[in-house]
């Protein structure tokens, strides 16, 4: 059985849940976030815990019980603390910008590029060289998409001598020597 899926999930008090006609929907103080999961899942609100229930033991309901608690969970957890993911800008005249609710990028291309933020998403530069760019938002999923997206501008990984380009602040790309000369 999913040990995941059978915990119940306790609803914090700065949170509201409803669940109407197969559809969750989560409101806090972060925003407002809804799922529909899948026809196989039950979710009901029992005594201050969300339980996921699922019909039978197949490995497919196995799987789907699981994700459907572990997605309400990320739900939750965002409209009540939200997430945040930071990403770095290195090399010589890269930096980053916020202009209303575009993100502006110079990567050493002949043009900017001007990427538009979706909804529900917040972008920061937070140091003086502009070099370090602080998103976050309620949508667990929107953020990590939006992340790797602007991360997909200027990868790191294709630059192994010079490691430039946008690359997220905990990851450390593999850096090749360069060549080492006469002895």
């Amino acid at each position: 059985m999913s040990r995941i899926g059978r915990k119940p999930i306790a609803i914090p008090k700065a949170v509201k849940v409803a669940v109407q006609n197969g559809e969750v929907k989560v409101e806090g103080p972060k925003g407002k976030l809804s799922l529909r999961p899948h026809t196989a899942m039950s979710v009901k609100i029992e005594g201050g815990n969300i339980v996921v229930g699922r019909p039978d033991d197949e490995r497919g309901s196995r799987s789907l019980h699981g994700l459907t608690r572990t997605l309400i969970v990320n739900m939750i957890n965002g409209v009540e603390k939200g997430y945040t993911k930071e990403l770095d800008v290195n090399g010589v005249g890269y930096r980053a910008e916020v202009k209303g609710k575009e993100l502006h990028l110079t990567l050493g291309f002949s043009h900017p590029v001007v990427y538009k933020l979706p909804e529900g998403v917040t972008a920061q530069v937070t140091d003086e060289k502009r070099t370090h760019i602080v998103l976050s938002a309620a949508n667990k999923e929107l953020l990590g998409a939006t992340a790797a997206k602007i991360r997909s501008f200027r990868p790191v990984n294709k630059d192994p001598y010079g490691l430039k380009g946008v690359k997220y602040s905990i990851e450390r790309p593999r850096q090749k020597e360069g060549k080492s000369g006469a002895k």
